[in-house]
């Protein structure tokens, strides 16, 4: 259950032969040939027939036809024009399948909406790892009817995404993240799954919507949080002082949340941010 047709070498070279098509490094591409992979994507993505998949970065359509055989609606956005013929052979197939042509992070979200029959509610994708990172938060960030997002990322984001405070990869991007979503599962997928093999390990990473703070709080809490990591190095108070933070302001707040102002912003779980936004906020007022 769940697998792909095309998800073996011989499937994949027919296809790209068949099109004229040769693997484009420049766009990240590297094809996944091993249906156990596409298998266990599917797993612990866990879609209902009435799902709405929204997937970045399809490429020949390897992990789509899997979603397509258990979503309800199926929209993908690929930005490498040169796909467009085998996105378009899917579609004609695939009546709950619309692909759009474009930069993910750059296509209107009422467009994928439309083309999705309403707001997509799983992001289920093997991401272009440039542009991983990015596209998930931005898309919790936008996409409110999102529940979930099951993607595979270089493992380098994975850690950074699954990253505890304190550890060596916690940083302003994990702790934003976890403002929206909390990670439920994770599995590693290893370079000779793929062809051609990438330089680097990846790693599929399950985030559930998990919402921190209200939606209108997202915003200001993370300027905190860019703040306060904005000086790594350097101590909480010192760095969020050298973004504009007033110091005595920034004293009353850490002491009256029990946060030592000579801590270094990595040792803070993402729930003390939000504790310091609101202790600024009613300092200022």
């Amino acid at each position: 259950m769940g697998g792909s047709p095309l998800a073996s070498p011989g499937a994949t070279r027919a296809l790209l032969e068949a099109y004229g098509l040769a693997t484009k490094h420049s766009l990240g591409q590297n094809f996944l040939v091993n249906n156990r992979v596409i298998e266990k994507i599917m797993d612990l993505a866990e879609l209902v027939p009435d799902e709405r998949v929204l997937e970045v970065g399809p490429g020949i359509g390897t992990l789509t036809l899997a979603l397509l055989s258990e979503a309800g609606r199926v929209v993908s956005v690929e930005m490498d024009r040169e796909l467009e013929p085998v996105l378009s052979a899917h579609a004609a197939a695939h009546p709950t399948f619309a692909y759009l042509m474009g930069d993910a992070l750059r296509v209107p979200a009422e467009k994928i909406a439309e083309a999705a029959g309403g707001e997509p509610t799983a992001l289920v994708s093997n991401l272009p790892y440039n542009v991983a990172a990015t596209i998930i938060l931005a898309f919790f960030q936008t996409m409110p009817a999102l529940r979930r997002a099951v993607v595979m990322v270089q493992a380098e984001v994975a850690d950074r995404i699954c990253a505890g405070p304190g550890s060596r990869t916690y940083g302003a991007y994990t702790a934003k993240l976890a403002l929206l979503a909390r990670v439920t599962g994770r599995f590693e997928v290893g370079p000779g799954n793929f062809m051609p093999p990438p330089h680097v390990n990846s790693a599929v990473v399950r985030l559930d919507r998990a919402p921190m703070v209200a939606a209108e709080l997202v915003e200001p809490v993370s300027a905190v949080i860019d703040a306060a990591f904005a000086q790594r190095r350097k101590t909480i108070r010192n760095s969020m002082s050298a973004s504009g933070y007033d110091r005595g302001e920034l004293d009353a707040a850490f002491a009256a949340c029990g946060i030592s102002p000579t801590c270094r912003a990595e040792t803070l779980a993402p729930e003390d941010f939000a504790r310091l936004y609101e202790a600024l906020t009613h300092t200022n007022s």
